[in-house]
């Protein structure tokens, strides 16, 4: 078997066989096919795509590629989320434990921000001490204790996943959805969840920005968690505008917290108990969305998601008196309150733009060797749909400097479109794949 014979025969639009993408994906892994062949390869996969079990194959083989954890010594059943990415996307802090205080374990493993979307590890490193470098065996014990982990991925699991992303994203293939798909679907299934609930993104703030492009990267992977023996379902979610109010580090976690409490911004929320309701169903714990609702809003109404937090946090090393006094976490030197000099209805607030901003400020990494500042970022307190009057707060800039903030705030503006008449608001789903 030659890697050239693989390219080809993908060039010219036929399926290839489990067998050529194993060999091809471990070739790669060890280095005895060149970037350049995959590269190749890479490229004649997004003009000509792949069919749900050739992409299967690929999740496969890359999940395989490394360390593929076994969860069952640990847990009889763990569960799973994964955002695709977004701006104010914190549900990650709210969702886990809220599902944890509902009595299913919860293993995750998250990333970091690249680019205009904030990463979970990034957002809870703000607490001092949180260590997110748990090796295989402390993530195995704690999720036996505990029934909830939060930590970074080992660079044991899909390591050819981590190869292709880096070629993937200098040689113009990223937007390949099977490319995508088994990106996302390898790391889920290294890191032995059996039962995953996908949140994907879709608008001006998501990398898919219709609800046609989401649904079918949506399809793909459900599809792939059903050949692969896991139980999948994805959300299709709005990201046109920033999630809750909060875009910045220890802002997100402040509000997470609030969450947590039974507060903060209802579309938060809200957003936080349909992921967390799908997940109860998906593991087990709920016979429908309406009992597992219940349970949910039950975990939060008597404390015990909180707990769970505070749980998590102190285990993994983490100062828990920033939790119960959110207070003590990271404060910006300037906070630049944005107001209105016009009235109207806002028809658009811009999510890309804001997570752009946030990221200038130094929310985020431009680059991956980029250092965060965990204290800066931005309150976004008006929605879509809403009617502003000259004089109302429509944002609250926290900067290193004023100069820095006035920058911010030009560019806010800009996020900003207006309508003379009323405007709808926006839904927070826009339907589900089963």
């Amino acid at each position: 078997m030659r890697a050239v014979d693989i390219i080809i025969k993908k060039r010219d639009r036929l399926p290839l066989s489990s067998e050529e993408i194993k060999f091809f994906v471990d070739g790669f892994t060890r280095g005895d096919i060149p970037d350049y062949q995959v590269s190749a390869w890479a490229m004649a996969v997004l003009l000509n795509g792949m069919t749900e079990q050739e992409t299967t194959d690929l999740t496969l083989a890359m999940a395989h590629s490394g360390e593929v954890l076994d969860l069952t010594g640990a847990v009889e059943l763990a569960v799973d989320k994964h955002s695709t990415g977004g701006v104010g996307d914190k549900v990650t802090l709210v969702v886990e434990p809220l599902v944890a205080a509902c009595g299913l374990p919860v293993g995750k493993m998250s990333g970091r921000g690249l680019g205009f979307s904030g990463g979970t590890l990034d957002k809870i490193e703000s607490i001092p001490g949180f260590r997110t470098d748990l090796s295989t065996e402390e993530f195995l014990a704690q999720l036996k204790r505990t029934g909830l982990v939060l930590t970074g991925q080992s660079a044991d699991l899909a390591p050819a996943d981590g190869k292709l992303y880096k070629l993937r994203d200098v040689t113009g293939t990223v937007p390949s959805i099977p490319l995508i798909a088994s990106s996302v679907m390898s790391k889920k299934i290294a890191g032995g969840a059996q039962a995953i609930v996908l949140d994907v993104k879709v608008g001006l703030g998501a990398f898919m920005e219709t609800v046609e492009e989401a649904r079918r990267l949506a399809e793909l992977m459900v599809a792939i968690g059903r050949l692969s023996g896991r139980r999948v379902i994805a959300l299709l979610s709005d990201m046109n505008q920033p999630l809750g109010e909060a875009v910045g580090n220890a802002l997100e976690v402040r509000e997470a917290i609030e969450a947590l409490h039974g507060g903060g911004p209802a579309d938060l929320r809200e957003h936080c108990l349909v992921v967390a309701s799908h997940l109860l169903v998906i593991g087990r714990k709920a016979r429908g969305l309406d009992e597992a609702r219940r349970l949910a809003e039950a975990a939060l109404a008597d404390g015990r998601a909180f707990e769970k937090f505070r749980t998590l946090v102190a285990t993994q090393g983490g100062d828990v008196s920033y939790v119960d006094r959110p207070e003590k976490l990271p404060r910006a030197a300037v906070v630049e309150p944005v107001v209105s000099t016009r009235a109207g209805w806002l028809k658009q607030v811009h999510a890309r733009i804001i997570g752009e901003t946030s990221v200038e400020l130094g929310a985020g990494r431009a680059r991956k060797e980029d250092a965060i500042d965990h204290s800066v970022g931005i309150i976004v307190h008006r929605k879509v749909g809403e009617r502003v009057q000259p004089g109302d707060l429509l944002f609250s800039i926290h900067a290193r400097s004023r100069p820095e903030a006035l920058a911010a705030k030009e560019k806010l503006l800009g996020a900003l479109a207006w309508s003379e008449s009323p405007v709808e608001g926006l839904p927070l789903f826009y339907g589900v794949v089963e």
